[in-house]
């Protein structure tokens, strides 16, 4: 018996993030490597930690400084960071 297996272009064994822009109000549009595309709002997680190196994130400036590293979004060398599946799932 032989298994097979068809190939499909956009099949990827690791989803990252290839892209990311800010869109206000603690809202980020992610782009993933499968082509799939999330808004993530993540002012209710900001609001609700009660941890002060998250909760600083609340303001603009700060949040909106993340970069993308390694396929994930990041936040001042890995001062705040989220699983990839939950962005992946649109929410934190």
């Amino acid at each position: 018996m032989k298994i097979t297996t068809e190939y499909d272009e956009y099949q990827t064994d690791v989803i990252e993030i290839v892209s990311a822009q800010y869109m206000g109000d603690l809202v980020i549009q992610i782009k993933f490597n499968d082509s799939v595309e999330k808004l993530v709002d993540f002012k209710a997680f900001l609001k609700k930690s009660l941890h002060p190196t998250v909760k600083q994130y609340l303001e603009e400036s700060k949040f909106k400084q993340f970069k993308i590293v390694d396929g994930n979004l990041n936040w001042n060398d890995f001062e705040m960071i989220f699983p990839v599946y939950d962005l992946y799932r649109g929410h934190v």
